[in-house]
């Protein structure tokens, strides 16, 4: 997951200037075809506001982390601090850094024999597979090799040859990860993880800051908090419940060209929020930029888009479909929004020459998103109908080449 210093809460509070819906060459096509669709916001809105809050912050995961509270009792600190512990304890568990843990194991361990797995783990891998698969591959954790490889060759000054690249692909991919229920172990009950070839590897960046903010609010919750924000890198949060007596929290999403600036508010509430660029991270070569975010399906560096912003029930889900998001690109991202109603976008792709920035906003109500420039034209994706079932098949009759029902 990339571009930390994405997100903010928001300072209070300019009026947010009107809207023009003007509609950029680039989405002329799906706005005359009925998939994109510029409704102008209400001119004039006031943008949410920031009023006084309390925070507790720490380091993990190669960031800044912080829980974000409304003033109240004094106890609650103390639940911010066992938060913030619970992020650090995911981190012990994820870490490709650090020998000791988990995930270490595992990619030392599971290409030789099956590997048991801690139900933790286990259920978070269950949930890498279904995203990925949901992807169509886009999101995916089992590639360690290609992150090593151009992690090796920025550090040496250059690109991998598609040789390099080829090569790590062959141990590459989530198809190479076997997931076995304790029940096929009777001799052990914890469930296992096996690799069907050498090299594989687990690297869980594009999801590992999402989960633990998943856990960091379950720990807030189960002490009784209802309004609170949680953000790791400031490309990760879940706002819960509402601040300053608003419906939510102000986020404020900086602007992927000018990052000292923000471009867009969002108020959320009971939401998470994971934003993918490569803004920041990124490094040069022979006159051309290279980005941090890779398309595993490639193994060379996304760069369709400038930005991706998810919003999702959970910080896991925000935070691995931002980051396959900006490797889908805009026709697959709201091919996916089509299907997945519960899950909202905003894709900023590159302006074209003399045009403003246009980010996308797929499946979010117009009641959450506050521009507060008037350098942006806001378009709304308009969802398309899924599509009616199928009538149901006649059923095939045997015949001698029929193989057998098993």
């Amino acid at each position: 997951m990339g571009g930390e210093t994405v997100v903010q809460v928001c300072p209070a509070s300019v009026p947010s200037p009107p809207l023009r819906p003007v509609i950029p060459e680039s989405s002329r096509r799906q706005f005359l075809t009925g998939r994109v669709t510029a409704r102008p916001l209400p001119p004039g809105r006031p943008l949410p506001r920031e009023e006084a809050t309390v925070r507790l912050e720490t380091e993990a995961m190669a960031c800044s982390w912080a829980v974000i509270l409304n003033p109240g009792p004094a106890d609650q600190v103390m639940a911010a601090a066992n938060a913030l512990e619970e992020v650090r304890r995911v981190e012990r568990l994820l870490t490709v850094f650090r020998d000791e843990s988990e995930v270490s194991r595992l990619n030392r361990e599971a290409a030789s024999t099956p590997a048991a797995v801690t139900p933790e783990l286990f259920a978070l891998l269950l949930e890498c597979r279904e995203l990925y698969e949901q992807t169509e591959g886009a999101f995916d954790p089992a590639s360690q090799a290609l992150i090593e490889l151009w992690r090796t060759c920025r550090r040496s000054d250059r690109i991998p040859t598609q040789e390099e690249i080829d090569a790590a692909l062959n141990c590459s991919g989530f198809a190479h990860v076997r997931l076995s229920d304790a029940v096929e172990f009777p001799a052990d009950s914890s469930p296992h993880m096996a690799f069907d070839a050498r090299g594989v590897g687990l690297n869980f960046g594009a999801i590992g800051k999402g989960y633990a903010i998943d856990r960091a609010a379950a720990v807030l919750g189960a002490r009784g908090l209802g309004d609170f924000l949680v953000h790791g890198g400031r490309s990760s949060l879940y706002a819960s419940g509402g601040h300053a007596g608003q419906a939510g929290w102000p986020i404020g999403l900086k602007n992927p060209l000018f990052t000292e600036a923000s471009y867009l508010t969002l108020l959320l509430s009971d939401q998470a929020l994971g934003t993918s660029g490569s803004n920041i991270q990124y490094f040069r070569y022979g006159g051309r930029r290279y980005g941090h975010i890779l398309d595993p399906r490639t193994g060379w560096p996304a760069e369709s888009l400038l930005s991706v912003s998810v919003v999702a029930p959970t910080a896991t889900q925000a935070d691995a479909l931002s980051t396959a998001f900006y490797v889908l690109g805009l026709e697959k991202t709201q091919q996916y929004c089509d299907t997945h109603r519960s899950v909202g976008a905003i894709l900023t792709p590159p302006p074209e020459r003399g045009k403003r920035l246009s980010p996308l906003v797929c499946n979010l109500p117009q009641e959450q998103v506050f521009p507060v420039s008037d350098d942006i034209e806001v378009l709304f994706a308009e969802p398309t109908e899924p599509a009616p079932a199928p009538e149901p098949a006649e059923p095939a009759r045997p015949t001698d080449s029929s193989p057998p029902r098993l």
